[in-house]
């Protein structure tokens, strides 16, 4: 599968080829800064997989925490792209938004970080729910 992307302006275009590793709904705290009050729904791809066609985005690692993301946004408009985690070596979680075809995620794999989930959050009833993150 080949996917490519960008931000909202245009100033950055991405592609990542192979198979999709997970389609996940993260409720996580961080994430709902990131969208503005929602979950972020994501796809996990190989790093290896993964290139910026146009562009370099800016990058933000929170110093305060113990093994922070690296969230990586376009400077000028500000659209999140991806996250990087050191928990997870060789993958990119790509923001779903940002792809020029969303509707490949279709459902999610698993929800997870419920444990921050709000009130207003709606998982689908057939899709496993994690505390935390899934394990896999």
């Amino acid at each position: 599968m080949t996917l490519h992307g960008g931000c909202y302006c245009g100033e950055i275009r991405y592609q990542a080829d192979g198979e999709v590793r997970s389609r996940l709904q993260c409720h996580c705290r961080e994430c709902q800064y990131i969208s503005g009050g929602n979950p972020n729904v994501i796809m996990a791809m190989s790093t290896d997989e993964f290139c910026y066609l146009t562009g370099q985005p800016k990058q933000f690692t929170r110093n305060d925490i113990p093994q922070p993301v690296t969230r990586e946004f376009c400077g000028t408009c500000g659209t999140h792209l991806l996250t990087r985690s050191p928990r997870l070596p060789g993958v990119v979680l790509i923001k779903v938004g940002t792809l020029d075809e969303p509707s490949v995620f279709q459902r999610a794999d698993a929800a997870i970080f419920a444990i921050d989930m709000q009130t207003f959050h709606h998982i689908q009833d057939d899709v496993p729910v994690f505390e935390r993150r899934k394990l896999s």
